[in-house]
């Protein structure tokens, strides 16, 4: 067996995690957990990206020997670099304010319809190609020389080397999913300079060895690669999706739910755009074809509120609440900023005339129920959009420890729930790192290897779909 260090960044914590791949064996072990803490600055909401490069240090040490490195994260943000390769600045947090209304400046130039015909992405406010709208007007852009989203910094900071990894790159409204390049009428039209991005990456290509400095605080041993991965943690995710066959859906579950299918080709119409579904690049050429849902953002906010309760006791009380009451939309924008989320679902579920969630365990309900129905609502458009009908929903990441939450879901979207695993952007990262170097086959190997070797759980529906219709029925008449 070979061991391969997954550093797997999440909006709220880093893990460096240590996979042991052999012929029929996986393993994963958490070597070091450190949190993700964002800082507010006068100038706004910034990454504390030191204290990542810190933790994923501490992590390579505690990890002990490895056969290569390789890293994923959240998508979008990114770092500037000068002429010298130094850092300008922390790199803005998606969640800064700084691009509220950018985007129909940016339509003013390239319209909605012409932007997603040409880069198939969603609309969200933080896409990389509003951030740079914003930036344009900052002094700090004109003497960047380099932009490297955040994986590609850390391996950076890690080899010297630069690059740019493609899964993550596809998040930028950058790329043209079709040619799995650069759409450069896109950018032209807008005035962004791709010479600032470094040559692009797939995920298996090398990225590099650890420098000796990297080297001497870490204790290993070298020469030690760095392997590109799906630095897109969402797309390592998806290649860690333990599935038979191409009929399946997927809900990547954490802070965001992003729910639906692997796909060969893009689905670039107009009612996918109007839908609002995005087409990121995934392993091997593949599309993930999904809807960004708020997630379990809106869970971690209450709970930060309320003081930290008993996450075990929380679920126990929604549990016994009375389902589907009340429901808010899960992927509304209104519930993207921090702080009062509590009293914002609760201001959500008044103005649209349902019963208001009054404890912790009735807002925990409402938010459980609201995600199941998101999931059923992005489900069923992503194979109506796509005419690819699926059988099973996989549930991975985070949620799928939550089995509420996947019981409710099995029960919205009327399909079986395989929940499992939990740490599958970890496992993807590993998965690809050990295929490179030539101990796993393909995806549908890869996926094979995963069934066999993790934990998995399965709920079958049931309940009465028409309660959920009902429920569906209230956002849409919002």
């Amino acid at each position: 067996m070979k061991a391969y260090a997954a550093v797997d960044l999440g909006a709220s914590s880093g893990r460096v995690m240590v996979g042991r791949v052999g012929p029929d064996a996986l393993e994963l072990t958490e070597a070091h957990r450190f949190p993700n803490r964002p800082v507010r600055v006068p100038e706004g909401l910034r990454w504390d990206v030191l204290s990542l490069y810190a933790g994923v240090l501490d992590g390579l040490r505690a990890a002990g020997p490895v056969d290569s490195v390789g890293i994923d994260s959240w998508a979008v943000d990114y770092g500037l670099l000068d002429a010298d390769g130094a850092l300008l600045g922390n790199p803005v947090h998606y969640r800064d304010a700084r691009t509220e209304g950018v985007a129909e400046k940016v339509w003013a130039t390239v319209p909605a319809a012409e932007l997603y015909a040409a880069t198939g992405l969603q609309y969200a406010p933080f896409n990389t190609l509003y951030q740079l709208t914003v930036e344009a007007c900052a002094a700090r852009l004109a003497q960047a020389r380099r932009l490297l989203l955040i994986p590609d910094l850390l391996s950076y900071w890690l080899t010297g080397e630069q690059g740019t990894e493609l899964t993550n790159a596809s998040t930028t409204q950058l790329i043209d999913p079709r040619t799995g390049d650069w759409s450069y009428g896109v950018a032209a039209r807008l005035g962004i300079d791709l010479e600032l991005f470094a040559p692009l990456r797939r995920p298996g290509d090398p990225a590099g060895l650890l420098r000796s400095q990297v080297l001497e605080e870490t204790g290993l041993t070298g020469p030690v690669p760095v392997t590109t991965v799906g630095s897109h943690d969402t797309a390592s995710a998806v290649a860690a999706v333990p599935a038979v066959g191409e009929h399946f859906a997927y809900i990547c579950t954490g802070t965001w739910s992003l729910a639906g299918l692997e796909l060969t080709a893009p689905v670039l119409g107009e009612e996918s755009r109007v839908a609002n579904f995005t087409n990121e690049l995934g392993l091997d050429g593949t599309v993930r074809y999904l809807r960004n849902i708020m997630g379990l953002w809106l869970l971690q906010e209450c709970v930060r509120a309320w003081g930290d309760p008993d996450l075990g006791g929380l679920l126990r009380d929604a549990a016994a609440a009375p389902g589907l009451r009340s429901v808010v939309d899960a992927g509304d924008a209104a519930f993207l900023a921090p702080g009062r989320m509590p009293e914002r679902i609760a201001e959500a579920c008044r103005a649209s005339g349902q019963p208001v969630p009054r404890t912790p365990g009735e807002i925990t309900r409402c938010i459980l129920d609201s995600l199941a129905l998101a999931h059923r609502r992005a489900i069923a458009d992503a194979q109506r959009l796509a005419d690819h009908p699926v059988d099973v929903v996989h549930i991975v990441g985070g949620g799928a420890r939550n089995a509420l939450l996947c019981r409710l879901t099995a029960d919205a979207c009327g399909l079986p729930v395989v929940a499992g695993p939990t740490e599958a952007a970890a496992l993807g990262n590993v998965l690809v790192q050990a295929r490179a170097h030539g101990l796993a086959g393909d995806r549908a190997d890869m996926r094979r290897l995963l069934a066999r070797t993790q934990p998995l759980t399965r709920y079958e529906p049931r309940g009465d779909a028409e309660r959920w219709r009902e429920a569906e029925a209230r956002l849409a008449v919002r």
